[in-house]
């Protein structure tokens, strides 16, 4: 509970009208939605939840926060009696990974790209909320790591998960089920708001661009896509999110070659037509785009 309530503030900012602020993690509630026959996505606090369920295994993507597992598992067992074998996650943030202990514990192998692993086991600054973050409990560590990408061949699909190089962190992955034709992005795709390049961790707004490129080449109009957070949507959401992000790039590169400063920006309002379909985060969106393009 203490480390949930630490990473409150990172999810607050994240969440549209700090939705978890509001409710706290005891009036959460895990909301399925089936995807296709055996796979689904769980809404509840923190990052969306992708799940396979089949003869094979349960396989998730992301747990959200640890006080929220008793809820998670009770929304897989409505779906099967099997426990959970494997956990991905899309990056270290805690809104993302913190039920990886419990689940553990409980005998999950937990996959995540080698950098996951060494963020979460050393402590970590998130500059953008001037955060430090401990180091997480071993049993919450990824105990397979990788460097581009692995496969899984599990509940008839075959599950490809693909390093995303400096984006939203460093250890960023997609994971792609191509026989469902469902695509997981984590937080390098966020619908509640403009995405957190956590540039700290290793981020850049070029890498975010770029996996959102990449998801719309491996992707078609029928895919469906699980944002970090907010709804699924289709190719054709992704693609006007990631022209918002070139627009909004070029636009602050104007501003910076202008002389402007970030607060002269911010007094331009120039994220504003964006805010009805993206309304989060747009104050440390302008302030981590200005910040970064005027280092280079």
């Amino acid at each position: 509970m203490r480390m949930a309530a630490r990473f409150a503030v990172f999810v607050a900012s994240v969440l549209p009208g700090g939705l978890f602020a509001q409710q706290g993690l005891d009036t959460v509630q895990i909301r399925t939605q089936t995807l296709a026959p055996g796979v689904h996505v769980l809404f509840g606090a923190g990052g969306n939840i992708g799940l396979s369920v089949g003869e094979d295994a349960v396989f998730v993507i992301d747990d959200q926060f640890a006080p929220l597992t008793p809820k998670i598992l009770a929304a897989i067992a409505a779906l099967t009696p099997k426990p959970v074998k494997f956990v991905v996650n899309t990056h270290w943030h805690f809104d993302h990974t913190g039920g990886n202990e419990n689940l553990g514990k409980a005998g999950a192998l937990i996959v995540a790209h080698d950098n996951v692993r060494t963020r979460m086991s050393s402590e970590q600054f998130i500059q953008a909320f001037n955060r430090r973050e401990p180091p997480a409990p071993k049993d919450a560590l990824p105990v397979v790591t990788f460097a581009e990408g692995v496969t899984f061949h599990l509940n008839g699909d075959r599950i490809a998960v693909s390093h995303l190089p400096a984006a939203h962190t460093d250890g960023d992955a997609l994971i792609y089920f191509s026989k469902a034709n469902v695509l997981h992005m984590g937080d390098v795709f966020n619908m509640s708001g403009l995405p957190f390049v956590d540039r700290s961790s290793g981020g850049s707004i070029h890498g975010v661009i770029a996996a959102a490129e990449r998801a719309i080449g491996m992707s078609n109009a029928s895919t469906q896509i699980i944002p970090g957070h907010g709804r699924v949507v289709r190719r054709g959401e992704l693609q006007a999110w990631r022209d918002m992000l070139v627009a909004l790039r070029d636009r602050m590169r104007a501003e910076i070659a202008a002389g402007r400063s970030v607060d002269e920006v911010l007094a331009a309002k120039i994220t504003e037509p964006y805010a009805k379909d993206w309304p989060g985060g747009h104050e440390r969106f302008v302030r981590t785009l200005h910040q970064e393009l005027s280092s280079r």
